[in-house]
């Protein structure tokens, strides 16, 4: 059986943050010393809560308090995102949609470009 991914919930967040140290709490509660490595505070101001990623070392010195949702990063190996979406690529519907391109050059490589350009357009969610 494969774990359920935990909701996101909004934690009070607290950073003081210089280059090779960071103090991050979470509801007033501090992170143990060395336990993040580093982490990205990203925020759309027409979104609703920043998100904070907890992962990798920050190397300027940073201050912010407010709510965040907040995600602990996990490594993933893309090579089975990548063979998973290209495992489901119908092959005729590919050639098809390339040859069909605006774009597609007459050249000696031309379909071959026009297929790379369909799987990344594809990839991006784009027809």
């Amino acid at each position: 059986m494969t774990e359920q991914p935990i909701p996101p919930r909004a934690y009070g967040v607290h950073i003081e943050a210089t280059p090779g140290d960071a103090v991050i709490r979470l509801d007033g509660e501090p992170l143990p010393p060395g336990q993040v490595t580093g982490y990205v505070l990203q925020h759309d101001v027409h979104g609703a809560l920043p998100s904070l990623i907890l992962h990798t070392r920050q190397p300027h010195g940073v201050l912010f308090e407010g709510l965040a949702t907040v995600a602990v990063a996990v490594q993933q190996d893309h090579g089975d995102v990548i063979e998973e979406f290209l495992s489901g690529i119908d092959p005729a519907g590919l050639s098809r949609a390339a040859l069909d391109r605006d774009d597609l050059d007459p050249g000696k490589h031309g379909v071959a470009e026009a297929m790379l350009k369909q799987l990344a357009d594809w990839a991006k969610g784009r027809s």
